[in-house]
């Protein structure tokens, strides 16, 4: 069985040091989900009402990701790893998941924070995956809590 982790980090890299880890850990393949337009330190404080995230998450403006999976029917699991932004996936994560045939995946959802708990999540990345089978989503804060997760899915 063929897994591919793709992930979203913002400025610190928690996410993709979580998501490096746990690719190794299970064997996984990986890809950064990149928007077209990356992001400055400046766009990402959220205190700021006019910075870029407020600006696109008030808006729901879609983020459109400079690439692409372009074999994902390789893949029978994908782990989908981010960092909690306005109590779920950025964005720049769902408007990844909006541009792929997700049909016949199974899926589970990763999520690092500095104080957010995982809420709905999942309920709300649903949407964004038609015709996946999203498992559930899980709050880590290392690439073992994600492998040993993953292990209990069954993934």
């Amino acid at each position: 069985m063929k897994t591919l982790i793709v992930y979203f980090s913002a400025e610190r890299g928690t996410t993709a040091a979580v998501a490096r880890e746990a690719a190794e850990a299970l064997g996984a393949d990986l890809l950064e989900i990149r928007p077209e337009k990356p992001y400055t330190p400046g766009d990402l404080r959220y205190t700021n009402p006019l910075a870029r995230c407020n600006r696109e998450f008030f808006a729901k403006k879609a983020v459109p990701a400079a690439n692409r999976i372009e074999n994902l029917a390789d893949y029978e699991t994908v782990l989908i790893g981010f960092p909690i932004w306005y109590g779920c996936a950025p964005l720049a994560v769902s408007s990844f998941c909006r541009e792929h045939d997700w049909t016949g995946k199974r899926i589970a959802a990763f999520a690092t924070s500095g104080g957010s708990g995982i809420g709905k999540t999942a309920e709300k990345l649903r949407p964004f995956l038609p015709g996946g089978e999203l498992l559930g989503a899980r709050l880590v804060h290392s690439g073992t809590d994600v492998s040993a997760w993953a292990r209990e899915l069954g993934l």
